[in-house]
C-alpha cells in the first residue's frame, strides 16, 4: 500500500487510537524522546531519537509488527552514554510511511542506507531484534563499512530456520491478521512470562488495523557471507525461545562466525525481548557497544 492509504488510516477512528496506544508505550522510554521523520526515496521514515546529540549512534532495529516503542526498557539507558536511533520499519506498523513499495532485498537495503544519510550518520552500531535481526545483519554483510558494532537479540531465520510447532501457529496470523490470533501467537510462545499489557495491546491493535504491507525478508545468509562479517558481534538469545532452536542457533553462530560473543538470557522468549530481562539485554549490550 502507499502514502495514501497509511495517511488515511492516521485521520481515522482507528488511526486515532493507534496512535494513543504507540504514544503510551513511547512514553515508558524513561529519557526525552523526539519523534523525527526522515525522506528516503522509498517514503517518509519515523526515528524516535534520543540520548546525547554528541554521543556515539547506534540504531535500533525492531521486530515484525513490534514498533520502535519496543525498545523502551533499553533505550532510556543507552540514551545515557548514546545517542539512540529507534527506526520503524517502512512499510510496517509503525509511523513510517511508505510511498514506493519496496520489492527485494535490494530496495530494503536502500531505504536503510538512506535513512543513515538522512540521519548524518557514517557508522553506527547496529541492534536488531527478530526481523530487525535480519535486516540488521544483511545491511551489515552488504555495507561493512558502515556498521561498526552489531548486536542480533534472538535472531530468528538468520542462522538456523523456525522451528516447525511456531510456522503452524503462526500461519493463521500470517494468513489473515487480527488482534486474537496475534494475542494468541504470543501468548502461546511467551508460556507465562509477563508481557507488557500496553505493548501487547498495540502490537495486537496494529495486526488488525494498520494497513501494514508484507515485508521484505532477507535470506539467511551463506557461511562465506557471514564470516566476511568484519565488526564485532553479538548475539542475544532468549533461554525460553519457542521460534527456534537456541542451541542450533548458537552452535551455527560458533562455527560461521567463530569470533562472535554468544549470550543466553535464560528468562526470556523471543516475544518478552527486548522488555523483560532487560537488566541483563543492558548490560550485554552495553558491553557489546563499548
Amino acid at each position: 500500500m502507499g502514502d495514501s492509504s497509511v495517511s488515511e488510516f492516521a485521520a481515522t477512528a482507528s488511526g486515532r487510537a493507534f496512535d494513543d496506544r504507540y504514544d503510551r508505550v513511547l512514553g515508558k522510554w524513561g529519557a526525552p524522546v523526539e519523534g523525527v521523520d526522515v525522506t528516503t526515496r522509498h517514503g517518509t521514515t519515523r526515528v524516535n531519537v534520543c540520548g546525547p546529540v554528541a554521543g556515539p549512534p547506534v540504531i535500533l532495529l525492531a521486530g515484525g509488527g513490534a514498533t520502535s516503542t519496543s525498545w523502551f526498557a533499553v533505550a532510556g539507558e543507552l540514551a545515557a552514554t548514546h545517542r539512540v536511533f529507534a527506526v520503524d520499519h517502512l512499510g510496517d506498523v509503525g509511523r513510517s510511511v511508505i510511498r514506493e513499495p519496496m520489492r527485494d532485498v535490494d530496495d530494503l537495503m536502500e531505504w536503510l542506507v538512506d535513512v543513515l544519510d538522512a540521519l548524518g550518520l557514517a557508522s553506527v552500531a547496529m541492534v536488531g531484534h527478530s526481523y530487525g535481526a535480519m535486516v540488521g545483519l544483511a545491511f551489515t554483510i552488504r555495507n561493512p563499512d558502515r556498521a561498526d558494532r552489531l548486536v542480533l537479540v534472538d535472531p530468528n531465520s538468520c542462522f538456523a530456520g523456525f522451528r516447525a510447532g511456531f510456522l503452524v501457529r503462526a500461519m493463521p496470523l500470517l494468513m489473515r491478521p487480527t488482534a486474537a490470533r496475534q494475542r494468541a501467537l504470543i501468548d502461546w510462545e511467551t508460556a507465562g512470562v509477563e508481557v507488557d499489557p500496553e505493548w501487547l495491546d498495540l502490537v495486537a491493535f496494529g495486526a488488525e488495523h494498520f494497513p501494514a504491507t508484507r515485508p521484505v525478508v532477507p535470506r539467511r545468509p551463506r557461511p562465506s557471507e557471514l564470516s566476511g562479517v568484519r565488526c564485532p558481534m553479538t548475539v542475544v538469545l532468549a533461554g525460553r525461545s519457542r521460534v527456534h532452536d537456541i542451541r542450533r542457533v548458537e552452535a551455527r553462530v560458533r562455527s560461521s562466525v567463530p569470533a562472535a560473543r554468544t549470550v543466553v538470557v535464560e528468562a526470556a522468549t523471543h516475544y518478552t525481548l527486548p522488555m523483560t530481562a532487560a537488566a541483563d539485554l543492558i548490560a550485554v549490550v552495553n558491553e557489546a557497544l563499548r
